[in-house]
């Protein structure tokens, strides 16, 4: 089936982090676009012009067919530039940190819950194929074998890594349920691609299954709720370097965990090591290495750092030393 359309169409799942990540972006920019449902494992002309069997893919106006959610936006921010998600300059460079850590290491914990809890699976596929599965129905299912693949991939195969992992999680949802007290938006009193990665996770997966159970996240949940609406146009990020909580303690987590993580997978890439092993939450743990970490890390520094001049690079590699950063942007 080919689609053609004046307006942007997302093919994806409404179970789909990323396809729920850009669809919030989409809300926030006020573009026009449809969904057409699809899975990650359909060979059609879409993947081939994308190049990619993940989801969700952009079709455009003018017709290209694109992958990867974070390229997207920023394609999308120069077409929307009042009401663009990445902020420019120095601030660029927080934001673009901080997405890449809930993009790339947060959102392993996604595919945890769904595929470690077969609570979860059940009710995510039975939805999906319109009837009441039982756990003997589960094997018959494509992305069901392939789940605990994914998490031991992403060092989520021990229980103890996955006990962790969790409370990582629910600290930063602590996190943002504070924040919101006191700002409309996860950087202030404005959208950026931050807050669409997080509703992604919120709306495709924990808000959607069974477990976790996140009702006592009260600011939480209307926010996501009034985030359907998008966004007014009113109000701006919190300014460099004098950052928020929540932001802070995302840095905490690129520092102690999301750093490691990824220069080991450069490390053995660079090696060519299939497998990897790195201190996480304080006990051993084997990662399959993987092209895409490191290539979304040089974008990273390719669309937030290799673009400023030189007095906001005087800026930056102050704090990125602070903050003990450096690293991400060097090695």
């Amino acid at each position: 089936m080919k689609v053609k359309t004046d307006d942007y169409v997302v093919f994806g799942g409404p179970r789909s982090l990323f396809t729920r990540k850009l669809t919030a972006a989409l809300d926030f920019y006020e573009a026009v676009y449809s969904i057409v449902d699809r899975s990650p494992f359909e060979k059609d002309v879409y993947r081939e012009r994308a190049n990619s069997h993940q989801i969700p893919l952009l079709q455009t106006p003018e017709d290209w067919v694109l992958a990867d959610t974070t390229p997207m936006l920023r394609l999308l921010d120069g077409r929307f530039p009042t009401r663009c998600l990445f902020p420019s300059g120095v601030l660029g460079v927080i934001a673009a940190i901080v997405e890449e850590v809930l993009d790339e290491w947060i959102a392993r914990v996604m595919v945890h819950y769904r595929w470690h809890y077969d609570e979860n699976a059940l009710h995510v596929l039975s939805r999906g194929s319109g009837r009441k599965l039982q756990l003997s129905d589960l094997q018959d299912f494509e992305i069901y074998r392939w789940g605990p693949r994914a998490c031991r991939a992403t060092g989520t195969e021990l229980p103890s890594q996955q006990r962790a992992a969790e409370d990582e999680y629910i600290g930063m949802l602590e996190s943002l349920e504070n924040q919101l007290a006191s700002t409309r938006y996860a950087l202030g009193d404005r959208p950026s691609a931050v807050d669409a990665i997080l509703l992604g996770g919120l709306r495709a997966h924990t808000l959607a299954d069974p477990i976790p159970d996140l009702s006592r996240f009260k600011k939480i949940l209307a926010w996501e709720k009034s985030c359907d609406e998008g966004w007014d146009g009113n109000g701006d990020w919190a300014p460099f370097p004098e950052s928020i909580p929540f932001v802070n303690h995302i840095l905490t987590i690129a520092e102690t965990e999301y750093k490691p993580f990824v220069l080991g997978n450069a490390r053995a890439l660079l090696n060519k090591k299939k497998i990897f092993d790195i201190t996480t939450y304080g006990q051993k743990t084997t990662y399959l290495t993987r092209e895409y970490p490191e290539r979304s890390r040089e974008m990273l520094k390719r669309f937030s750092y290799d673009i400023l001049n030189n007095s906001e690079v005087a800026v930056v590699d102050a704090w990125l030393e602070k903050t003990n950063l450096t690293e991400l942007f060097t090695s």
